[in-house]
């Protein structure tokens, strides 16, 4: 098998969003912003492990206590006391309020549980990844996964499934997960 074949055989990972990603948005003029929860940064150094992200990718917040949340990404009192910091309300507003504070024309946000143990009633593996459409009226598209694992396993699947939704948004293929 030569090296065109092995390339076309490999499985989709998180680098080849990040490069699909770029690409995508290099090409309409526009820009991304990441707030991170328990990647602690893995998403955006995935994007700027990639030669040309600093045409579009402006930068990210990680925001590892609950009250950075608040601060940083502009989520909402009401939606923290109410939802807490995991879920789809929180990460919905993380992925907005990281693309307007950096300017950004797309927010994409990640929020969770990564263990090793659960957190406020959420179990381990449970997380949730937004993408923010700032010039939109539409609200931010969440999904939720039950991912399992170690924790550096859930912390690597998360960075996956953001960029694979990311890139899934901006391809209008709708919020499909990886197989």
């Amino acid at each position: 098998m030569n090296a065109a074949e092995a390339q076309s055989d490999a499985p989709l990972s998180a680098d080849s969003d990040a490069a699909a990603v770029l690409r995508i948005l290099i090409a309409r003029g526009e820009t991304l912003a990441t707030a991170e929860f328990l990647t602690g940064g893995m998403i955006g150094a995935r994007l700027t492990s990639v030669s040309g992200a600093s045409a579009v990718y402006v930068g990210g917040v990680i925001a590892y206590a609950s009250r950075l949340k608040r601060t940083l990404t502009q989520v909402s009192a009401p939606t923290l006391e109410h939802f807490g910091p995991v879920s789809t309300h929180t990460a919905a507003e993380m992925a907005a309020g990281v693309a307007e504070l950096c300017g950004a024309d797309w927010g994409l946000a990640v929020t969770g549980v990564a263990g090793p143990d659960p957190q406020d009633g959420h179990p381990v593996g449970q997380v949730f990844v937004a993408v923010a459409d700032r010039g939109a009226s539409a609200p931010a598209r969440v999904r939720e996964f039950a991912l399992s694992g170690t924790r550096a396993d859930i912390r690597a699947q998360t960075a996956t499934q953001a960029l694979h939704l990311m890139k899934a948004v901006l391809s209008e293929d709708g919020p499909a997960p990886l197989e």
